[in-house]
């Protein structure tokens, strides 16, 4: 029988790093991963039960301190940083010089271009490890990525708002039959785990219950993943993301103008071709779209689509869980990925 591999999961505390943590736990390849805290100053807690009680039983899944020395002896092979983007700009470097994989769910190592780095204001910017690393990491989406994700080192998961996006958008933007002078709308909405666990004025019960509200119009961060993925420039996308007042799921309203008429049929064929060998992908016929509790819980993109009947005006919808193909299960599905296995196991 194969060895199993050994992993380890860094910021299991987060909504993202307890989703990831239960999806590895029953992966048939894998050990019981090390799950790692990092020490702030007050009194840490001894098990990821503490953090979340519906953990609780089994142990409770004991949180040991990060050290290098850790995953040296535990013979961990690949690390999950489930982390600020600040903490994995500051990681990687190390791990990736100790032999250690990396799949990082930050933003830290998603973008290759300067202009669209600027956003987080990284302290590194231009140092030579951070040359070095930014030009090996692989963007994690396997449905674009699959190859160079295979023998990567360096895997940087995408953002969840970019992968509905641009799963959406690729099939028609590489056929080259979108209209980009026309311009590309996305009007996307987010459940408020995807804000993060600590809380803010913005995610407080009294500010989301029974609203919606835009916010980092024209500054997502999101945003230089889907220029660079879908090879677009700046003045050819409008994203604008919301808050929705629900716990979990992204809905993305996207609205295209075709370079010239299309049939639905064409519009269903030029979807369903290119992701005819993608596992996690779920094109609906036309007119149905999909709905945010259709994915929940899952690691579905579901993808639908009307055309107007000028055949030139489409509207997309793209449905994710944020949680699972918008980090946690698009993690495990690059780790099955990068070690040849199918990208189904442990997932469905």
């Amino acid at each position: 029988m194969t060895a199993k591999i050994k992993t380890a999961v860094l910021g299991a505390t987060g909504y993202s790093g307890l989703e990831l943590t239960r999806l590895l736990v029953r992966h048939p390849r894998l050990d019981k991963p090390l799950l790692l805290r990092r020490e702030n100053g007050s009194q840490p807690p001894a098990t990821l039960a503490e953090v979340f009680p519906v953990l609780s039983g089994n142990g409770g899944y004991p949180l040991e301190k990060f050290s290098w020395e850790a995953l040296r002896n535990r013979g961990v092979d690949l690390l999950f940083l489930a982390t600020p983007h600040e903490t994995s700009r500051a990681l990687v470097p190390e791990a990736v010089e100790r032999g250690l994989r990396v799949i990082d769910l930050s933003g830290a190592w998603r973008l290759k271009q300067e202009q669209n780095r600027a956003v987080y204001n990284f302290e590194d910017e231009g140092s030579p490890a951070a040359v070095e690393l930014t030009g090996k990491a692989v963007y994690g989406l396997p449905e674009l990525k699959r190859d160079a994700i295979s023998p990567a080192a360096l895997v940087a998961n995408p953002g969840c708002y970019a992968t509905s996006i641009i799963l959406a958008l690729a099939p028609l933007v590489k056929a080259g039959v979108v209209d980009r002078s026309h311009g590309i709308v996305s009007d996307s909405k987010s459940g408020v785990s995807g804000a993060g666990k600590e809380p803010t004025s913005r995610t407080h019960f009294v500010s989301v219950a029974d609203n919606l509200s835009a916010y980092s119009v024209f500054g997502h961060r999101h945003t230089g993943e889907i220029l660079e993925q879908l090879s677009l420039r700046a003045d050819e996308v409008i994203f604008t993301p919301h808050l929705l007042p629900i716990p979990r799921g992204i809905l993305s309203t996207i609205y295209v103008r075709l370079l010239e008429p299309m049939s639905p049929v064409a519009v269903e064929t030029c979807l369903r071709e290119f992701y005819s060998s993608a596992d996690w992908i779920r094109v609906f016929p036309t007119p149905q779209l999909p709905q945010i509790q259709y994915c929940l819980h899952t690691n579905y993109c579901d993808i639908g689509f009307n055309l107007a009947a000028d055949g030139q005006r489409l509207v997309l919808v793209s449905c994710i869980d944020n949680l699972v193909k918008g980090a946690a299960g698009q993690a495990v599905q690059n780790m099955n990925v990068m070690y040849g296995w199918s990208e189904k196991e442990g997932l469905s």
